[in-house]
Formats: C-alpha cells, sequence, structure tokens
C-alpha cells in the first residue's frame, strides 16, 4: 500500500492563518487530538520521511541485471540537499553559533542554567531576521498576509521546538514542534517535489540530524531537565525521531514498488545488540542516527547500559531485524508521544496543523492510555452548612491492601500495551490512532552477568531481591519463531 504524503496548500485558493492556540487542557482532548487534522498530518510525515530513510535499490550503473544498494548515512555524498534544504540547515547552524554568545552562569546547579532563558530571548528577538535570511523563497511569499500571516504560525512552532524557558527543560514535545515546523513549510511549498524520496532524506539528514545536534549542545551547555521523562522506563529522556529514522537506516533495501518492510536488515549493518559496544557505537554514531543517539546516552550517562536505558537494552535483544525494530518504533511513537497528555499538552494547533476533525478518521473507543489521563478538577459547590467544631472522626483511614504480589519463582517482566502475538501488519496500512492493550508473557532479556534461577531463590514474598532490576520486555518483541 501506498505511503500516505503530506499534502500542500492549493495556489488556486486563499488560505487563512491564524496565531497557534493551545487546545489540549486535559486527557479527554488527547482522545479528540487522534482523530484532528494535525494528527492525520503528523503521522502523513512522519510516514513520508521514514520510508525515505530505508536504503534502495538502485539500477546497476553498468547496465548489468543486478541492482546496486544505496545507504544513506550521516553525510552520504548519495544524498543531494536542495537549495531549500541547504537555507534551512543554515538556519540550524545559525541557532547553534548563538549559544556562544549566550555563555552558561557559573556555579553548581544540578539542572537548568538560567542562561538558557537570555538565549531563548536572544533568539525570538532576531527570529524575524532570520527567516528573511532562511526561508525558502516559496514560504516567504506567505509571511506577511492579514491579517494573520504564516509567520506567525512558523514562530510558534520553531520557538517550541527549542526548549522551554520557563521550566528549562527538553523533551519529545519540543521535537513535535519542530518536526511541524518543517511539516508547515513543506505545505507551504518551501520544499521541492521528489518522487525518489531524496527531498525527504535531505530533510532528514540535512536538517533533523543538525537540529538534534543542536539540541544535545544545548542540554549540556544549560543543563536542560528532561521534560516529561519517564526515567529508565522510558526510551530516552530527550528524543523520538533519531531512534525511528536511524532504524530505517539500517533496514534491507527496497525499490520503489516494494511496501515499507517489517522484518530484515540490511546486508553488514550492525547486530542491535552492539549498542552496549562502546567501539561499535563510537564506529557508527557518525555514520547513523540510532547510534548517534546511544551515543549521546553514553556521554552523558554512567554505569551499565542495562541499568540506565533498559529499554534500549531489551529493544537490543529483537532477532528479527532493525525492520522490526522500526515498525515497533511507529507504533510507540504513537502511544508514547502523541498519545500521552504529558507530551502533547504544549502543541499549539492554528491553521496548517488544525484542530478540525478529520473528516476520514474514525473515533475509537477508550484505551488504558487515554483512560488515564488527568482529568481537570471540577468546582466544589460551595456547602451551606454551618462552620462547626472539629470532627472527632478519624480524617484519614488505612486503604485496604488491593491486588497482593504473589509469592512466585517465576519472574514477569514488563510487556507494552501493543505487544501482541498474532502477526502485525506494515504499519503503513492505517495510521494508527488506538494501542492494543493487551499483553503477553514471554521469557525478558537479563542484563550480563545476571542467574535469574538464583535470584528467584531469594525472593521473599514474591518481592525482587534487594538491588535487583526488574526485567524488561521489548513492546514490539515476540517469542522466537515468529
Amino acid at each position: 500500500m501506498e505511503v500516505p504524503k503530506l499534502g500542500t496548500l492549493s495556489d488556486q485558493q486563499a488560505h487563512v492563518y491564524a496565531t497557534p492556540l493551545k487546545k489540549i487542557n486535559e486527557g479527554q482532548d488527547v482522545t479528540r487530538f487522534l482523530v484532528s487534522k494535525a494528527y492525520r498530518d503528523i503521522m502523513a510525515f512522519v510516514l513520508q520521511l521514514n520510508r525515505a530513510m530505508f536504503p534502495t535499490l538502485a539500477q546497476n550503473a553498468e547496465g548489468g541485471s543486478g541492482h546496486a544498494i544505496l545507504s544513506w548515512e550521516l553525510g552520504s555524498s548519495h544524498v543531494v540537499l536542495s537549495d531549500s534544504v541547504r537555507q534551512l540547515q543554515g538556519l540550524v547552524h545559525t541557532l547553534n553559533a548563538m549559544i556562544d554568545e549566550v555563555p552558561p552562569d557559573p556555579g553548581p546547579r544540578r539542572f537548568g542554567n538560567v542562561s538558557f532563558r537570555r538565549w531563548c530571548e536572544a533568539v525570538e528577538a532576531r527570529l524575524p531576521s532570520l527567516f528573511k535570511h532562511h526561508l525558502p523563497a516559496p514560504v516567504l511569499s506567505h509571511l506577511d498576509t492579514t491579517p494573520v500571516g504564516a509567520e506567525a504560525e512558523l514562530q510558534s512552532y520553531l520557538l517550541g521546538a527549542l526548549g522551554s524557558s520557563q521550566r528549562l527543560d527538553y523533551g519529545t514535545g519540543h521535537e513535535l514542534s519542530f518536526l511541524a515546523f518543517l511539516g508547515c513549510i513543506w505545505k507551504l511549498g518551501g520544499f521541492e517535489v521528489s518522487l525518489s524520496g531524496n527531498e525527504e532524506r535531505g530533510i532528514v539528514l540535512g536538517i533533523i540530524q543538525p537540529y538534534l545536534q543542536l539540541v544535545r549542545r544545548l542540554i549540556r551547555t544549560y543543563t536542560l531537565e528532561p521534560a516529561g521523562s519517564h526515567g529508565v522506563w522510558g526510551l530516552d529522556d530527550h528524543s523520538f525521531l533519531p531512534y525511528l529514522f536511524g532504524s530505517a537506516q539500517y533496514g534491507p533495501a527496497i525499490s520503489e514498488k516494494d511496501e515499507t518492510p517489517i522484518e530484515g536488515s540490511l546486508t553488514n549493518a550492525p547486530d542491535p545488540g552492539d549498542v552496549t559496544k562502546m567501539n561499535i557505537v563510537d564506529r557508527e554514531r557518525g555514520k547513523n542516527m540510532y547510534f548517534a543517539a546511544i551515543g549521546f546516552i553514553y556521554d552523558v550517562k554512567k554505569g551499565p547500559f542495562w541499568e540506565h536505558s533498559p529499554m534500549l537494552y531489551d529493544i537490543s535483544g529483537i532477532r528479527a531485524g532493525w525492520a522490526k525494530i522500526n515498525k515497533g518504533m511507529i507504533k510507540m511513537y504513537v502511544a508514547e508521544v502523541l498519545s500521552k497528555f504529558p507530551v502533547v499538552q504544549h502543541f499549539y494547533f492554528g491553521s496548517l496543523f488544525s484542530w478540525d476533525k478529520d473528516p476520514d478518521a474514525v473515533q475509537q473507543p477508550m484505551t488504558i492510555h487515554t483512560a488515564s489521563q488527568p482529568a481537570q478538577p471540577q468546582p466544589q459547590p460551595a456547602s451551606s452548612a454551618p462552620r462547626t467544631a472539629i470532627s472527632l472522626q478519624p480524617r484519614t483511614k488505612v486503604p485496604p491492601v488491593l491486588n497482593p504480589m504473589p509469592a512466585s519463582n517465576s519472574f514477569v517482566g514488563t510487556a507494552a500495551p501493543w505487544a501482541k502475538q498474532s502477526s502485525v501488519t506494515s504499519p503503513m496500512t492505517a495510521f494508527p490512532s488506538q494501542v492494543d492493550q493487551r499483553t503477553i508473557s514471554q521469557t525478558p532479556r537479563f542484563p550480563p552477568d545476571f542467574n535469574p534461577t538464583a535470584a528467584a531463590s531469594t525472593r521473599i514474598g514474591g518481592q525482587e531481591p534487594t538491588g535487583m532490576p526488574p526485567p524488561t520486555k521489548a513492546p514490539w518483541a515476540r517469542s522466537s519463531g515468529d
């Protein structure tokens, strides 16, 4: 099935721009977001870029019957950057250079250097000038329309992509805002239309990767706190897209007519388990986005990899290839980024990424993800009863013990909500708008030098022994033989 692509504005119809506004205020709004035009367009853009990052089977230049395989490494000479991509790449490089103009304040602090606020103020002050110098020509014609031009929407998404100057943090919600910024430029006709996917590859390698390098420098320079982090139970404290596009870089080679693969790997691609080997990480981080993100984790975290990044460690045990990891990353992006209130609550909606309902979307039933979202507290009616003396009734009660943990000698790891026993169709066949909530039982992947038999014998009352980390399961891992 053909991968959906993000559309562009029609030249024949006048477009009315709008200042982006906050629409997601409580958990129920996330369910509404999943059937909006904005969600449809975000997923179309993600799948479009992801498809382009798979290696390509090209006709042999010598005229033989075989095919040459073109892989899209970082800095690859096979990816020709268009003028539009180079202009926006220059914008990211300019933002990176501005860090030197605002050095961090001295003094000990664990998170959040206040100089980051001054850097954000400097960027906002220079943004109109930066737009005029670095935006593609087709986009510039949309900036000065009245009463609101496209500049208001572009500015909102770009400033939202640089982290929070108020909370001094950065996370996947800010990364989503940068994706929307590039999506706006696509809709405004700022990028070339390429049937071969070259422009999409240029966007990923020529703009998104430099942007990731920018935010990593911001994080280290101004000690930005992870925004909405799940701690060790999250995929990454700050980013998601490099794991998505990086796993596609190692997928099997495909032709233009092939469907996006869901299993297999590129010949000579490193093993997913190599993320624990520093020599291979150092070798691959300059060529692949996945390993570049892993390398940044090693730069900022200490200790065993399985201990500080158990989810990534568990994913490294997948044996069905990088394409399967990529398929799982798409599902995980929907479940852990687009479906999570703490992440999308700060996403703003204008005319280019609209809150309006997608007429083709099907309203999905409530899931565990959406049902557990926070809700705004309801105002309590004022009581008409007179104020009395202090009650002699106890104000607290000891809650009953619910679902006590049974004693068992078997290990039960975590299982992602979308993991299934049955085979899963390609994620390209439709936009995922909900996640299957069933869990599976399978053998977890244990860290090195870990003896599950000895550890099980030391359990008391079903509890894990002191200091022993609980095992994890990859979100899309299946039993062997699938």
